[in-house]
């Protein structure tokens, strides 16, 4: 019997490293923390940042300034990557330079960054607070007792008081390419070594053809032409529609916008509303380009969908589940090349080209096949159907978001099972609760289960207003690990009463600024890195914490130590996760540049 709870984290890529790390700052008793991982050179990796997937030239998506593990602490990666990364073994084009918030930064040393957040939190743990490290797939699990005993290839089970699933991406299968997954010319998996190679390996003068136009795709153009690629490049997208260049100098901003108005109206039919709300995007646009002549014309859109997300739930809500599944599936492409742009440094080899070398062609693959001399043959449906042939077809084909389809044992075992369920609304991920808890086929959570990344993009749409990639990526999976760590460790840890009556709500002056001076202080105590400075906070906050109770006691009001302290922790949890404004925005709404005196 493990004398102090253990938490399993399944996958130890970014969601599970960054939940790891929160585990590591939030806990106040002893806990292991146990970091499983079936790929054991995916560790603080996985396939987005795995350096033999990802080329020096393959950056980030967005700025270097957002690539922060830390929500709250804005530009903690563009620091480590200037002050305390190991250049050593890095090439010439990226040795020297100094990294800005609004700059490119190679994918493939995140893994550095975050291998060392990682130890760092370890190292300043509290006593009694453990991470381990173990290889092996998890492949299925079994809620016991109020635990969950998790079967581990090549390992005895592993019994867990709290099991985390951060399994990242799941690979999608074409359709359109079953009989040429196999063929010399087909490349299914561009983020791999293999795929690497094979596309570095074409010869210069050959006609590649890329299927995408978003984010991936431009990587892959890029990639052959700063390597001196002059064939005849092809992009092929269901909207034809390519990505906007992210400014130089950009900077996240949220804007306040006027909600569109769609609710004003019945929901009549899909046709009827898309065509409602491409009013709304071009009457919100002029709005933003007439208010805000600071906002580049080309992150317009982004700046729209941004601040449109608290009212996108409710507008969504209106929508029947086989409509909004059809409106996600016809209009996801859009959605994703509206609220993302692609960073100058991808860009520009690209946009050089277009045109000439570079064209886009607008339609879906319906097959491809192959053809004479070991080409491939694509056909490609739309208003105007065509038939395109290539040297090399790179499928950026994305991920799969329907989990009765993937792969994996473990989300397979967890559907027969009923302890999971497909999101029902949207078709993408699985259902989970507030907390991001796994909710079962029954409708409740069914086991000690929470998840983070991007098995939860349904519930991100419908809960959160997210679209395109920030359903699932990082930007989400801060939020995710705080609210997983905060919320599971409220249930095992014995400081918290998790089951007592909720802290009442009150007018009182006097208790409202108790609570918000504790509010303030937990905030700092969950996100301190070093122990020593956590353990002052503490101090504070407990004598905080017993003064609320004297102040409820005056009035009448009976409440534990315990039932405050999980309302504080709740409340500081959700004020991390703020997502009205940008990191930046909520380092200054938090307090957290002022010096603790000044929050006495």
């Amino acid at each position: 019997m493990n004398e102090r709870p253990r938490v399993l984290v399944v996958g130890a890529g970014l969601g599970g490293t960054a939940t790891a790390i929160r585990l590591l700052q939030f806990a106040r008793e002893p806990v292991e923390i146990m970091l499983l991982e079936r790929r054991a050179e995916y560790r603080q990796a996985g396939v987005a940042y795995h350096p033999g997937s990802n080329h020096w030239q393959h950056v980030f998506n967005i700025q270097a300034g957002r690539m922060s593990a830390f929500r709250e602490d804005v530009d903690d990666f563009v620091s480590w990557a200037n002050r305390e990364a190991d250049r050593s073994g890095w090439p010439d084009e990226w040795r020297d330079v100094v990294f800005t918030e609004s700059g490119p930064a190679p994918r493939c040393v995140y893994p550095d960054y975050l291998r060392d957040r990682l130890d760092q939190a370890a190292a300043e743990a509290p006593d009694g607070v453990h991470l381990v490290q173990v290889d092996g797939e998890a492949v299925d699990l079994e809620p016991n007792d109020g635990r969950v005993t998790v079967t581990v290839t090549g390992r005895p089970d592993v019994v867990a008081d709290h099991v985390v699933l951060a399994t990242g991406l799941e690979r999608r299968h074409p359709a359109f390419a079953e009989t040429v997954v196999d063929h010399p010319a087909f490349v299914a998996q561009p983020y791999s070594e293999r795929g690497i190679e094979r596309i570095l390996g074409v010869a210069p003068d050959a006609e590649v053809a890329i299927v995408g136009s978003v984010l991936s795709a431009y990587d892959s153009a890029a990639l052959l032409l700063r390597h001196g690629h002059t064939g005849k490049i092809h992009m092929i997208s269901g909207s034809g529609r390519t990505l906007r260049t992210y400014p130089a100098d950009h900077r996240h901003h949220v804007l306040e916008l006027p909600p569109p108005r769609l609710g004003d109206q019945p929901y009549v039919g899909l046709d009827d509303f898309i065509e409602r709300f491409q009013d709304e995007c071009r009457r919100a646009g002029l709005r933003v380009i007439r208010e805000h002549p600071e906002v580049a014309r080309s992150v317009v859109s982004e700046r729209v969908f941004k601040a449109w997300e608290p009212h996108l739930p409710e507008i969504l809500a209106a929508i029947p589940s086989a409509d909004l599944r059809t409106l996600l599936d016809r209009y996801g492409s859009l959605l994703a090349i509206m609220r993302v742009g692609v960073m100058a440094y991808t860009a520009a080899p690209v946009d050089a080209a277009m045109d000439d070398q570079v064209a886009v062609t607008a339609g879906r693959i319906q097959a491809i096949t192959p053809g004479a001399d070991d080409r491939l043959v694509l056909s490609v449906g739309g208003t105007a159907p065509r038939q395109l042939t290539a040297d090399l077809v790179i499928s950026n084909f994305g991920r799969e978001s329907d989990y009765a389809r993937v792969d994996s044992p473990l989300w397979a075992n967890l559907l027969r099972r009923g302890l999971a369920c497909p999101h029902g609304r949207t078709g993408r991920g699985v259902e989970v609760d507030g907390h991001g808890t796994l909710v079962g086929a029954a409708g409740l959570p069914a086991a000690p289960v929470s998840v983070v990344g991007s098995p939860r993009e349904g519930d991100e749409i419908v809960r959160n207003g997210r679209t395109g990639a920030f359903t699932f990526n990082l930007a989400a999976i801060k939020n995710h690990s705080v609210e997983v760590a905060a919320s599971l460790l409220c249930r095992l840890e014995s400081c918290y009463d998790a089951t007592g009556v909720p802290l009442p709500e009150t007018r009182d002056p006097e208790l409202t600024e108790a609570l918000s001076y504790s509010t303030m202080i937990e905030v700092r105590r969950m996100t301190a890195r070093r122990r020593d400075q956590r353990q002052e906070l503490t101090a504070r906050l407990e004598d905080s914490l017993r003064a609320i109770q004297a102040i409820s006691t005056r009035h009448g009001r009976s409440v534990t130590e315990r039932t405050v302290r999980l309302a504080v922790t709740e409340v500081a949890s959700a004020r991390l996760k703020d997502l009205s404004v940008t990191p930046r925005d909520l380092r200054g709404r938090l307090g957290l540049d002022k010096s603790l005196e000044t929050l006495a």
